[in-house]
Protein backbone atom coordinates (compact mmCIF):
# COMPACT_ATOMS: atom_id res chain seq x y z
CA UNK A 1 0.00 0.00 0.00
CA UNK A 2 1.65 3.34 -0.76
CA UNK A 3 1.69 5.67 2.01
CA UNK A 4 3.96 8.42 1.58
CA UNK A 5 4.80 9.79 -2.10
CA UNK A 6 4.12 6.99 -4.00
CA UNK A 7 6.42 4.48 -1.34
CA UNK A 8 4.80 1.53 0.30
CA UNK A 9 6.33 1.53 4.48
CA UNK A 10 8.64 -1.05 3.40
CA UNK A 11 10.66 1.16 0.66
CA UNK A 12 9.78 4.24 3.17
CA UNK A 13 11.60 2.54 6.11
CA UNK A 14 14.16 1.13 3.75
CA UNK A 15 14.55 5.10 2.45
CA UNK A 16 14.66 6.13 6.14
CA UNK A 17 17.41 3.23 7.62
CA UNK A 18 19.32 3.95 4.32
CA UNK A 19 20.07 7.63 5.32
CA UNK A 20 20.78 6.78 8.87
CA UNK A 21 23.54 4.20 7.82
CA UNK A 22 24.83 6.81 5.31
CA UNK A 23 24.81 9.54 8.14
CA UNK A 24 25.88 7.69 11.04
CA UNK A 25 29.64 8.15 10.22
CA UNK A 26 29.26 11.94 11.05
CA UNK A 27 27.27 11.88 14.18
CA UNK A 28 28.80 12.61 17.76
CA UNK A 29 30.76 9.39 19.09
CA UNK A 30 28.10 9.00 21.94
CA UNK A 31 25.29 8.44 19.11
CA UNK A 32 27.32 7.12 16.39
CA UNK A 33 27.30 3.17 17.13
CA UNK A 34 23.74 3.01 18.50
CA UNK A 35 22.53 4.57 15.13
CA UNK A 36 24.34 2.48 13.08
CA UNK A 37 22.74 -0.69 14.78
CA UNK A 38 19.65 0.71 14.51
CA UNK A 39 19.78 1.57 10.82
CA UNK A 40 21.09 -1.97 10.00
CA UNK A 41 18.83 -3.71 11.63
CA UNK A 42 15.64 -1.62 10.15
CA UNK A 43 17.39 -1.81 6.78
CA UNK A 44 18.35 -5.42 6.74
CA UNK A 45 14.29 -5.63 7.87
CA UNK A 46 12.90 -3.49 5.43
CA UNK A 47 14.95 -5.39 2.61
CA UNK A 48 13.67 -8.84 3.75
CA UNK A 49 10.32 -7.66 3.89
CA UNK A 50 11.01 -6.10 -0.17
CA UNK A 51 12.55 -9.38 -1.00
CA UNK A 52 9.62 -11.49 -0.54
CA UNK A 53 7.07 -8.63 -1.63
CA UNK A 54 9.00 -7.70 -4.60
CA UNK A 55 11.51 -4.81 -5.48
CA UNK A 56 10.95 -1.96 -7.95
CA UNK A 57 13.82 -0.93 -9.94
CA UNK A 58 12.92 2.59 -8.51
CA UNK A 59 14.13 1.29 -5.07
CA UNK A 60 17.45 -0.51 -6.62
CA UNK A 61 19.69 2.49 -6.21
CA UNK A 62 18.37 3.37 -2.66
CA UNK A 63 19.20 -0.31 -1.31
CA UNK A 64 22.90 0.16 -3.08
CA UNK A 65 23.14 3.61 -1.23
CA UNK A 66 22.09 1.90 2.21
CA UNK A 67 24.32 -1.66 1.38
CA UNK A 68 27.39 0.27 0.66
CA UNK A 69 26.91 2.19 3.84
CA UNK A 70 25.83 -0.88 5.82
CA UNK A 71 29.09 -2.62 4.78
CA UNK A 72 31.46 -0.53 6.01
CA UNK A 73 29.61 -0.52 9.34
CA UNK A 74 29.74 -3.78 9.23
CA UNK A 75 33.36 -3.77 8.56
CA UNK A 76 33.96 -1.61 12.03
CA UNK A 77 31.76 -4.15 14.41
CA UNK A 78 33.84 -6.91 12.87
CA UNK A 79 36.95 -5.86 13.47
CA UNK A 80 36.05 -4.25 16.69
CA UNK A 81 34.78 -7.97 18.26
CA UNK A 82 37.87 -9.21 16.68
CA UNK A 83 39.63 -6.72 19.17
CA UNK A 84 40.97 -5.09 16.51
CA UNK A 85 41.75 -0.68 16.25
CA UNK A 86 39.14 0.52 14.15
CA UNK A 87 40.18 2.95 11.70
CA UNK A 88 38.03 5.70 10.08
CA UNK A 89 38.77 7.16 6.81
CA UNK A 90 39.65 10.74 6.84
CA UNK A 91 36.57 13.25 6.49
CA UNK A 92 38.38 14.39 2.95
CA UNK A 93 38.02 10.47 1.74
CA UNK A 94 34.95 9.84 3.46
CA UNK A 95 32.62 13.14 2.02
CA UNK A 96 32.80 11.56 -1.32
CA UNK A 97 31.55 8.29 -0.22
CA UNK A 98 28.86 9.80 1.87
CA UNK A 99 27.68 12.36 -1.03
CA UNK A 100 27.73 9.15 -3.28
CA UNK A 101 25.80 6.97 -1.23
CA UNK A 102 23.15 9.67 -0.95
CA UNK A 103 22.95 11.01 -4.51
CA UNK A 104 21.84 6.99 -4.93
CA UNK A 105 19.51 7.15 -2.22
CA UNK A 106 17.97 10.36 -3.54
CA UNK A 107 18.15 9.16 -6.91
CA UNK A 108 15.43 6.00 -6.08
CA UNK A 109 13.17 8.37 -3.91
CA UNK A 110 12.80 10.81 -7.18
CA UNK A 111 12.43 7.51 -9.48
CA UNK A 112 9.61 6.10 -7.30
CA UNK A 113 7.86 9.97 -6.79
CA UNK A 114 8.23 10.69 -10.21
CA UNK A 115 7.05 7.11 -11.47
CA UNK A 116 4.55 5.70 -9.33
CA UNK A 117 1.88 2.85 -9.71
CA UNK A 118 -1.05 4.46 -10.64
CA UNK A 119 -3.40 4.89 -8.55
CA UNK A 120 -7.45 5.40 -10.19
CA UNK A 121 -9.75 7.68 -8.85
CA UNK A 122 -12.72 5.81 -7.31
CA UNK A 123 -15.39 6.41 -9.84
CA UNK A 124 -17.58 9.03 -8.56
CA UNK A 125 -21.36 7.77 -10.34
CA UNK A 126 -23.92 5.15 -9.21
CA UNK A 127 -22.83 2.69 -10.81
CA UNK A 128 -19.84 -0.27 -10.19
CA UNK A 129 -18.04 -0.10 -13.32
CA UNK A 130 -17.42 -3.77 -15.18
CA UNK A 131 -15.18 -4.28 -18.70
CA UNK A 132 -14.53 -6.75 -21.13
CA UNK A 133 -12.50 -6.86 -24.16
CA UNK A 134 -13.64 -7.73 -28.14
CA UNK A 135 -12.06 -8.20 -31.38
CA UNK A 136 -13.36 -7.84 -34.53
CA UNK A 137 -12.92 -7.99 -37.84
CA UNK A 138 -14.48 -6.26 -40.72
CA UNK A 139 -14.83 -7.73 -44.01
CA UNK A 140 -15.04 -4.98 -46.02
CA UNK A 141 -11.85 -3.54 -45.71
CA UNK A 142 -8.07 -4.79 -46.69
CA UNK A 143 -5.19 -4.22 -43.77
CA UNK A 144 -3.39 -1.35 -45.94
CA UNK A 145 -0.65 -1.29 -43.44
CA UNK A 146 0.43 -4.82 -44.94
CA UNK A 147 1.07 -6.12 -48.56
CA UNK A 148 -1.00 -9.47 -48.29
CA UNK A 149 -4.24 -8.43 -49.70
CA UNK A 150 -5.65 -11.41 -47.56
CA UNK A 151 -5.40 -9.48 -44.74
CA UNK A 152 -8.74 -7.67 -43.30
CA UNK A 153 -9.30 -4.76 -40.91
CA UNK A 154 -9.11 -6.12 -37.54
CA UNK A 155 -9.33 -3.55 -34.40
CA UNK A 156 -9.31 -4.65 -30.70
CA UNK A 157 -11.95 -2.83 -28.84
CA UNK A 158 -12.35 -2.49 -24.66
CA UNK A 159 -15.47 -1.78 -23.07
CA UNK A 160 -16.46 0.32 -19.98
CA UNK A 161 -19.90 0.01 -18.60
CA UNK A 162 -22.22 0.24 -16.06
CA UNK A 163 -22.52 -3.18 -13.44
CA UNK A 164 -23.95 -4.64 -10.73
CA UNK A 165 -21.65 -4.06 -7.56
CA UNK A 166 -19.77 -6.45 -6.21
CA UNK A 167 -16.97 -5.94 -3.35
CA UNK A 168 -15.39 -8.67 -3.86
CA UNK A 169 -15.12 -8.60 -7.50
CA UNK A 170 -11.20 -8.73 -8.68
CA UNK A 171 -9.85 -5.38 -10.46
CA UNK A 172 -9.12 -5.24 -14.00
CA UNK A 173 -4.91 -4.99 -14.95
CA UNK A 174 -4.15 -1.46 -16.36
CA UNK A 175 -2.96 -2.33 -19.66
CA UNK A 176 -3.66 -5.60 -20.69
CA UNK A 177 -6.36 -8.74 -20.04
CA UNK A 178 -2.92 -10.64 -18.14
CA UNK A 179 -0.04 -9.38 -16.40
CA UNK A 180 1.84 -10.38 -19.20
CA UNK A 181 0.12 -8.60 -21.85
CA UNK A 182 -0.13 -5.90 -19.46
CA UNK A 183 3.94 -5.98 -19.32
CA UNK A 184 4.42 -6.44 -23.13
CA UNK A 185 2.26 -3.46 -23.58
CA UNK A 186 4.18 -1.50 -21.11
CA UNK A 187 7.35 -2.39 -23.04
CA UNK A 188 5.95 -1.49 -25.98
CA UNK A 189 4.55 2.25 -24.56
CA UNK A 190 8.29 2.87 -23.36
CA UNK A 191 9.74 1.53 -26.72
CA UNK A 192 7.62 3.87 -28.74
CA UNK A 193 8.93 6.61 -26.33
CA UNK A 194 12.51 5.86 -26.89
CA UNK A 195 12.67 5.08 -23.23
CA UNK A 196 13.73 1.87 -21.39
CA UNK A 197 11.21 -0.97 -21.20
CA UNK A 198 11.19 -1.23 -17.40
CA UNK A 199 10.46 2.87 -16.95
CA UNK A 200 6.50 1.93 -17.38
CA UNK A 201 6.76 -1.42 -14.66
CA UNK A 202 4.43 0.33 -12.48
CA UNK A 203 2.02 0.93 -14.82
CA UNK A 204 1.59 -2.86 -15.82
CA UNK A 205 1.41 -3.59 -12.30
CA UNK A 206 -1.40 -1.80 -11.72
CA UNK A 207 -4.80 -2.57 -11.96
CA UNK A 208 -8.44 -0.70 -12.63
CA UNK A 209 -11.33 0.35 -10.56
CA UNK A 210 -13.38 -2.20 -13.08
CA UNK A 211 -14.08 -5.96 -12.43
CA UNK A 212 -13.50 -8.09 -15.52
CA UNK A 213 -16.61 -9.27 -17.51
CA UNK A 214 -18.72 -8.35 -14.56
CA UNK A 215 -22.48 -8.69 -14.90
CA UNK A 216 -24.09 -5.10 -16.35
CA UNK A 217 -26.08 -3.26 -13.86
CA UNK A 218 -29.30 -4.65 -13.49
CA UNK A 219 -32.90 -2.47 -14.77
CA UNK A 220 -32.92 -3.23 -18.78
CA UNK A 221 -32.71 0.45 -20.05
CA UNK A 222 -30.41 0.69 -22.83
CA UNK A 223 -26.67 3.36 -22.39
CA UNK A 224 -25.48 5.80 -24.53
CA UNK A 225 -22.49 4.36 -26.26
CA UNK A 226 -18.79 6.59 -26.38
CA UNK A 227 -16.55 5.93 -28.96
CA UNK A 228 -13.08 6.64 -28.37
CA UNK A 229 -9.98 6.59 -30.38
CA UNK A 230 -6.58 7.16 -28.05
CA UNK A 231 -3.49 9.28 -29.54
CA UNK A 232 -0.77 8.48 -31.75
CA UNK A 233 0.90 5.15 -30.89
CA UNK A 234 -1.44 5.22 -27.96
CA UNK A 235 -3.48 2.43 -26.92
CA UNK A 236 -7.03 1.62 -26.07
CA UNK A 237 -6.40 1.95 -22.20
CA UNK A 238 -4.98 5.46 -22.42
CA UNK A 239 -8.02 7.02 -20.88
CA UNK A 240 -8.99 4.32 -18.13
CA UNK A 241 -10.25 7.04 -15.33
CA UNK A 242 -12.41 8.90 -17.58
CA UNK A 243 -13.87 5.43 -19.53
CA UNK A 244 -14.64 4.19 -15.82
CA UNK A 245 -16.01 7.63 -14.65
CA UNK A 246 -18.62 7.73 -17.85
CA UNK A 247 -19.22 4.17 -17.08
CA UNK A 248 -20.37 4.95 -13.51
CA UNK A 249 -22.26 7.23 -14.71
CA UNK A 250 -24.27 5.15 -17.53
CA UNK A 251 -22.26 5.07 -20.33
CA UNK A 252 -20.65 2.40 -22.53
CA UNK A 253 -17.40 3.62 -23.70
CA UNK A 254 -15.76 1.45 -26.15
CA UNK A 255 -12.09 2.38 -26.54
CA UNK A 256 -9.66 1.27 -29.64
CA UNK A 257 -6.80 -0.41 -30.32
CA UNK A 258 -5.85 0.49 -33.70
CA UNK A 259 -3.17 -2.17 -35.11
CA UNK A 260 0.15 -0.87 -36.90
CA UNK A 261 -0.69 2.34 -35.33
CA UNK A 262 -1.24 1.68 -31.34
CA UNK A 263 2.21 0.49 -30.17
CA UNK A 264 1.36 -2.99 -29.36
CA UNK A 265 -2.10 -4.72 -30.19
CA UNK A 266 -2.36 -8.89 -28.95
CA UNK A 267 -4.60 -10.34 -31.26
CA UNK A 268 -6.77 -13.28 -29.59
CA UNK A 269 -4.36 -15.70 -32.36
CA UNK A 270 -1.71 -14.71 -29.87
CA UNK A 271 0.23 -12.45 -32.62
CA UNK A 272 1.49 -8.69 -31.61
CA UNK A 273 1.41 -5.74 -33.73
CA UNK A 274 3.34 -2.75 -32.95
CA UNK A 275 3.32 0.25 -34.50
CA UNK A 276 4.35 1.26 -37.57
CA UNK A 277 3.91 4.41 -37.42
CA UNK A 278 7.10 7.40 -37.88
CA UNK A 279 8.05 10.58 -38.30
CA UNK A 280 10.16 11.40 -41.30
CA UNK A 281 11.00 15.21 -40.63
CA UNK A 282 9.55 16.43 -43.89
CA UNK A 283 6.31 18.19 -42.39
CA UNK A 284 4.61 18.03 -45.81
CA UNK A 285 5.07 14.21 -45.83
CA UNK A 286 4.25 13.81 -42.00
CA UNK A 287 0.59 16.07 -42.66
CA UNK A 288 0.01 13.53 -45.17
CA UNK A 289 0.68 10.25 -43.11
CA UNK A 290 -1.28 12.03 -40.43
CA UNK A 291 -3.61 12.34 -42.63
CA UNK A 292 -4.00 8.94 -43.66
CA UNK A 293 -3.81 7.73 -40.20
CA UNK A 294 -6.71 9.09 -39.50
CA UNK A 295 -8.82 8.30 -42.30
CA UNK A 296 -8.41 4.86 -41.20
CA UNK A 297 -9.22 5.48 -37.83
CA UNK A 298 -12.45 7.52 -38.38
CA UNK A 299 -13.35 4.19 -40.51
CA UNK A 300 -12.35 2.19 -37.52
CA UNK A 301 -14.72 4.01 -35.50
CA UNK A 302 -17.78 3.69 -37.43
CA UNK A 303 -16.98 0.36 -38.08
CA UNK A 304 -17.01 -0.16 -34.45
CA UNK A 305 -20.56 1.73 -33.94
CA UNK A 306 -21.87 -1.22 -36.41
CA UNK A 307 -20.68 -3.46 -34.63
CA UNK A 308 -21.96 -2.52 -31.74
CA UNK A 309 -24.98 -2.30 -32.92
CA UNK A 310 -25.06 -5.93 -33.95
CA UNK A 311 -23.96 -6.93 -30.59
CA UNK A 312 -26.80 -4.87 -29.27
CA UNK A 313 -29.67 -7.08 -31.65
CA UNK A 314 -27.54 -10.71 -30.53
CA UNK A 315 -25.64 -10.87 -34.28
CA UNK A 316 -23.12 -10.73 -31.79
CA UNK A 317 -22.87 -12.59 -28.66
CA UNK A 318 -22.18 -10.58 -25.20
CA UNK A 319 -23.03 -9.35 -22.20
CA UNK A 320 -24.44 -6.14 -23.70
CA UNK A 321 -27.37 -7.77 -26.01
CA UNK A 322 -30.02 -5.30 -25.91
CA UNK A 323 -28.82 -2.78 -23.64
CA UNK A 324 -26.73 -0.11 -26.21
CA UNK A 325 -28.42 2.85 -27.56
CA UNK A 326 -26.94 3.64 -30.98
CA UNK A 327 -28.78 6.15 -31.67
CA UNK A 328 -27.17 7.88 -28.98
CA UNK A 329 -23.68 7.50 -29.79
CA UNK A 330 -20.74 9.99 -29.60
CA UNK A 331 -17.20 9.70 -31.61
CA UNK A 332 -14.31 10.92 -29.37
CA UNK A 333 -10.90 10.88 -29.09
CA UNK A 334 -7.60 12.18 -27.92
CA UNK A 335 -4.80 13.75 -30.31
CA UNK A 336 -5.06 11.80 -33.48
CA UNK A 337 -7.68 10.38 -31.84
CA UNK A 338 -9.35 13.57 -31.83
CA UNK A 339 -8.85 14.19 -35.31
CA UNK A 340 -10.37 10.73 -35.90
CA UNK A 341 -13.44 11.38 -33.87
CA UNK A 342 -14.11 15.19 -36.12
CA UNK A 343 -13.93 13.10 -39.24
CA UNK A 344 -15.99 9.97 -38.07
CA UNK A 345 -18.80 12.26 -37.63
CA UNK A 346 -18.40 14.09 -40.50
CA UNK A 347 -18.79 10.91 -42.51
CA UNK A 348 -20.63 8.80 -40.47
CA UNK A 349 -24.24 10.71 -39.17
CA UNK A 350 -25.05 7.84 -37.01
CA UNK A 351 -22.76 10.16 -33.91
CA UNK A 352 -24.77 12.03 -32.43
CA UNK A 353 -21.96 14.27 -30.96
CA UNK A 354 -18.01 14.85 -31.10
CA UNK A 355 -15.33 15.58 -28.17
CA UNK A 356 -11.79 16.16 -29.25
CA UNK A 357 -9.28 16.16 -26.78
CA UNK A 358 -6.32 17.67 -27.83
CA UNK A 359 -6.73 17.06 -31.41
CA UNK A 360 -5.57 18.93 -34.26
CA UNK A 361 -7.60 18.21 -37.16
CA UNK A 362 -6.56 16.38 -39.85
CA UNK A 363 -9.72 16.08 -42.23
CA UNK A 364 -8.40 16.97 -46.08
CA UNK A 365 -11.89 17.74 -47.09
CA UNK A 366 -13.71 19.24 -44.20
CA UNK A 367 -17.44 20.00 -44.66
CA UNK A 368 -20.57 20.75 -43.06
CA UNK A 369 -21.58 18.41 -40.74
CA UNK A 370 -25.12 18.61 -37.87
CA UNK A 371 -23.04 16.86 -34.62
CA UNK A 372 -22.17 19.36 -31.57
CA UNK A 373 -18.66 19.40 -30.86
CA UNK A 374 -16.60 19.80 -27.38
CA UNK A 375 -12.89 20.63 -27.97
CA UNK A 376 -10.68 20.39 -25.22
CA UNK A 377 -7.32 21.90 -25.27
CA UNK A 378 -4.74 22.34 -23.59
CA UNK A 379 -3.31 25.56 -22.25
CA UNK A 380 -1.70 27.23 -25.28
CA UNK A 381 0.76 29.57 -24.57
CA UNK A 382 1.14 32.86 -26.87
CA UNK A 383 3.32 32.43 -30.14
CA UNK A 384 3.19 28.17 -29.70
CA UNK A 385 1.60 26.33 -32.20
CA UNK A 386 0.01 29.00 -34.18
CA UNK A 387 -1.71 27.52 -36.80
CA UNK A 388 -3.82 25.02 -33.91
CA UNK A 389 -6.17 27.07 -32.62
CA UNK A 390 -7.63 29.03 -35.80
CA UNK A 391 -7.66 25.64 -37.56
CA UNK A 392 -9.45 23.65 -34.68
CA UNK A 393 -12.07 27.05 -34.64
CA UNK A 394 -12.68 27.19 -38.28
CA UNK A 395 -13.10 23.18 -38.05
CA UNK A 396 -15.65 23.85 -35.40
CA UNK A 397 -17.46 26.54 -36.64
CA UNK A 398 -18.71 24.04 -40.05
CA UNK A 399 -20.77 22.56 -37.52
CA UNK A 400 -24.63 23.08 -37.46
CA UNK A 401 -24.88 23.02 -34.43
CA UNK A 402 -23.60 24.80 -31.14
CA UNK A 403 -20.26 23.65 -30.24
CA UNK A 404 -17.44 24.45 -27.32
CA UNK A 405 -13.88 25.07 -27.09
CA UNK A 406 -12.79 24.82 -23.86
CA UNK A 407 -9.32 25.93 -22.90
CA UNK A 408 -7.84 24.33 -19.38
CA UNK A 409 -5.43 26.01 -17.93
CA UNK A 410 -2.68 24.61 -16.39
CA UNK A 411 -3.00 21.44 -19.10
CA UNK A 412 -0.69 20.35 -21.44
CA UNK A 413 -1.18 17.28 -24.15
CA UNK A 414 -1.21 14.76 -21.41
CA UNK A 415 -3.64 15.54 -19.23
CA UNK A 416 -6.73 14.46 -20.81
CA UNK A 417 -5.36 10.46 -20.45
CA UNK A 418 -4.40 8.77 -17.46
CA UNK A 419 -0.50 10.04 -18.04
CA UNK A 420 -0.47 11.85 -14.64
CA UNK A 421 -1.31 8.90 -12.72
CA UNK A 422 1.90 7.53 -13.67
CA UNK A 423 4.41 9.75 -15.61
CA UNK A 424 6.62 12.95 -13.73
CA UNK A 425 4.73 15.79 -12.92
CA UNK A 426 6.77 18.19 -15.04
CA UNK A 427 4.30 20.56 -16.25
CA UNK A 428 5.41 20.65 -19.80
CA UNK A 429 4.68 16.67 -20.24
CA UNK A 430 1.85 16.57 -18.00
CA UNK A 431 0.45 19.57 -16.91
CA UNK A 432 0.47 21.73 -13.43
CA UNK A 433 -2.72 20.39 -12.03
CA UNK A 434 -1.22 17.51 -10.15
CA UNK A 435 -1.87 14.11 -10.23
CA UNK A 436 -5.81 13.81 -10.56
CA UNK A 437 -7.21 17.77 -10.85
CA UNK A 438 -7.01 17.39 -14.90
CA UNK A 439 -8.71 13.75 -14.53
CA UNK A 440 -11.50 15.42 -12.51
CA UNK A 441 -12.03 18.08 -15.31
CA UNK A 442 -11.94 15.74 -18.14
CA UNK A 443 -14.63 13.61 -16.89
CA UNK A 444 -16.53 16.82 -15.37
CA UNK A 445 -16.52 18.54 -18.80
CA UNK A 446 -17.31 15.87 -20.74
CA UNK A 447 -20.11 14.57 -19.34
CA UNK A 448 -21.67 17.27 -18.84
CA UNK A 449 -21.39 17.63 -22.27
CA UNK A 450 -22.29 13.95 -23.08
CA UNK A 451 -25.29 14.67 -20.68
CA UNK A 452 -26.40 17.33 -22.54
CA UNK A 453 -25.94 16.31 -26.45
CA UNK A 454 -26.81 12.36 -25.99
CA UNK A 455 -29.07 12.83 -22.91
CA UNK A 456 -30.79 16.15 -23.82
CA UNK A 457 -30.06 16.92 -19.86
CA UNK A 458 -31.46 20.21 -19.40
CA UNK A 459 -29.60 23.34 -17.97
CA UNK A 460 -26.95 26.05 -19.18
CA UNK A 461 -24.13 23.78 -20.44
CA UNK A 462 -22.01 27.20 -21.10
CA UNK A 463 -22.32 28.27 -17.60
CA UNK A 464 -21.20 24.72 -16.62
CA UNK A 465 -18.46 24.41 -18.82
CA UNK A 466 -16.47 28.01 -18.15
CA UNK A 467 -16.38 26.29 -14.86
CA UNK A 468 -13.74 24.28 -15.96
CA UNK A 469 -11.59 26.68 -18.00
CA UNK A 470 -11.37 29.55 -20.98
CA UNK A 471 -14.89 28.86 -23.35
CA UNK A 472 -15.46 29.80 -26.67
CA UNK A 473 -19.11 29.25 -28.00
CA UNK A 474 -19.34 28.80 -31.65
Amino acid sequence: MTVFFGLSFAELSALAAAVVLVLARWLPPGARRASAWAGAAAFAAAAIVLAVLGIRWQLVPVLAGGGTALTFAAFSVLRRRAGRPVRRARWWLALPGTAACLALILAGAVAAWALPRPLFPEPSGAHAVGTTVVQWTDPDRTETATSRTEDQRTVVVQLWYPAQHDPAARRAWYLGRTPQEAQLVAQGQAGYLGLPGFILDEAARAHTRSAPNAPVAAGGGRFPVVLFSPGLGGVRTQSTAWAEELASRGYVVAALDHPYDSAVVTLTDGRTIRTRVAATGDQTEDNRRAAGWTAVRAADLSFVLTQLGRLDHGEIPGLLTGRLDIRRAAATGHSLGGAAALQAARQDPRFAAVIDMDGFPRDPTPQPFDQPVLALTHDVKPGEEPGYLPRLTQILQLSTATSYRLTVPGSAHLTFTDAPLFLPPLPALVGSLGRTAGLRITAAATAAFLDAALRGKPGDLAATLSGYGHLTVL
